[in-house]
Order: C-alpha cells, then sequence, then structure tokens
C-alpha cells in the first residue's frame, strides 16, 4: 500500500515574497526539482498566486493556496473564497498550526474548509500536529485524535466524509521554528495513529491510502530521517522552501524515496 500512495513535497511560503518576486523564485525552484516521480507544490500568498501559476505553466509543479474560507462567499472582508481560488490553484493547505494558533482556527470550523476544498476542486493538505505541553505530558497522539474525531464530525454534520484526494501533515508545532526537532520514528509513529483513527472512522481502506506528510522545520540536512519511514509519504517545507538549493535537495531525496516505492 505505501506503494501506491504518492511522494509529495509542498512549499509553503507563508508571509513571504511579492507578485515581483515570487514568479522568478517559483520558476527556479521548478527547474531545479525535476525529479521523477515527485510531486511537487508550491503555496504563495494569494496576492502570488497569479504570477507563480503563469511561472510554473507546463512545468509540472502544481499550485497551491495557503488557506481558504469556510463559507463560499458573503461579507466577510478581507477573506478568499474556494471559488475565487479555482484556476488560479488546485491544492490548498487546511488548519495549519499557525492558523489555529494566531486565527484561532477551529477542528469544526476546518472541517468546513474540506468542504470548500472539495465543491472547487482543491486537493486539501490537512494540518493536525500537537504542542510541546501536550508532547511532554504523553497526549499528543489524544491531541491529534481529538483534531481528526472533530473534524470528521463537522463534516458529517454536513452529511460528507474526508474528501478522497486528503493528504494530511503532521506537525509537532513544538518543532516549528524553535530549535527542537521531531525524530523520523516520532513522525512516522504518529502517522501510524493517524491511519489508525482514520481506520476507526470508517474511513475506506482504514485510510492506508491517505498520504502522510511531515512539516517541522524540513531542511535537505534533516529530510532524510523521515523519509526513510515507510509510512512517512513526503513534506510540507516552511522556511527552506524559499531557497532554491534547499528545495533542490529535499526533493531529491525525496526522488529517491519515489525509486524505492516504485514511482520513478
Amino acid at each position: 500500500m505505501t506503494g501506491q500512495r504518492p511522494v509529495i513535497i509542498a512549499a509553503n511560503w507563508k508571509m513571504n515574497t511579492t507578485p515581483a518576486s515570487a514568479g522568478p523564485l517559483a520558476a527556479e525552484i521548478a527547474t531545479a526539482t525535476q525529479v521523477a516521480g515527485v510531486t511537487r507544490v508550491i503555496c504563495p500568498p494569494f496576492v502570488c498566486l497569479g504570477p507563480v501559476g503563469a511561472a510554473l505553466a507546463g512545468s509540472g509543479v502544481a499550485v497551491g493556496a495557503q488557506n481558504v474560507h469556510a463559507e463560499p462567499a458573503g461579507a466577510y472582508t478581507g477573506e478568499v473564497s474556494g471559488q475565487m481560488l479555482a484556476g488560479l490553484a488546485t491544492w490548498c493547505i487546511v488548519g495549519h498550526s499557525e492558523r489555529r494558533r494566531d486565527q484561532g482556527e477551529t477542528d469544526a470550523l476546518i472541517g468546513r474548509k474540506l468542504l470548500r476544498c472539495a465543491e472547487n476542486g482543491l486537493r486539501a493538505i490537512l494540518c493536525v500536529g500537537e504542542q510541546f505541553a501536550e508532547r511532554q505530558a504523553g497526549s499528543a497522539e489524544a491531541t491529534v485524535r481529538n483534531q481528526l474525531e472533530a473534524t470528521l464530525a463537522e463534516l458529517r454534520r454536513h452529511d460528507s466524509g474526508l474528501p478522497a484526494d486528503l493528504v494530511i501533515a503532521y506537525e509537532p508545532v513544538w518543532a516549528i521554528g524553535t530549535g527542537l526537532t521531531a525524530r523520523g520514528s516520532d513522525a512516522a509513529e504518529m502517522a501510524q495513529q493517524i491511519r489508525h483513527i482514520l481506520a476507526a472512522a470508517g474511513v475506506p481502506n482504514g485510510g492506508r491510502d491517505v498520504p502522510v506528510l511531515y512539516g517541522g522545520s524540513v531542511t535537505s540536512a534533516a529530510i532524510d530521517e523521515f523519509l526513510a519511514e515507510p509510512d512517512i509519504d513526503g513534506a510540507l517545507v516552511g522556511g527552506a522552501s524559499l531557497k532554491v538549493d534547499e528545495m533542490a535537495g529535499i526533493v531529491a531525496r525525496a526522488g529517491l524515496t519515489a525509486v524505492a516505492r516504485g514511482h520513478a
């Protein structure tokens, strides 16, 4: 089953780049990461989606948004709806830890965002993960279980289930920009737990088809430990994704995983 899941490297540029700088950077990364068998996605800020899409046309690199509003349309000043993103992006990050922290996003809200993605042809990357205190208290698994179960409950409330093409990114929040690092075995264990949770919730094929990415201060120097784990299917890359050489190194290593799984 591992061999059937794609190997994915998604770049989250966060609040970096401008419409003038984003296109050239995306084009450089696309050229430097031409590795067979790896699904590549770049998620720039909203204002850069157009230039990045134009720069990546024909490159094989997909464009993703960093967020989407939970409602289809309405009086939500400053927000961006799924239908606005259709045509500009084909992927979308949902429930990133920074939005949970800074915007107070709840699991129910995130569930509705998954609905908007499905309605508008956006492949969602759903982020889940625990804080340092939760890891220290031994409740990391319970935290992730609660996040997933609450999101699933919201989808069921709308007579829906998880999108068939869903990707989950496990973010140990305590390892993002803190200097602390997770181990490959930590991420692999959580990936296994995520699929057990999905199986218990009745997700088709026990959740074994759902790719799980690692996201926590990913670098070219550290990625090998995570991609060596059969349960990890790629990475959601933050700060390193703004550096061409870092992305080249990360995708090159992902290419080895793709070959080992028969994707290249």
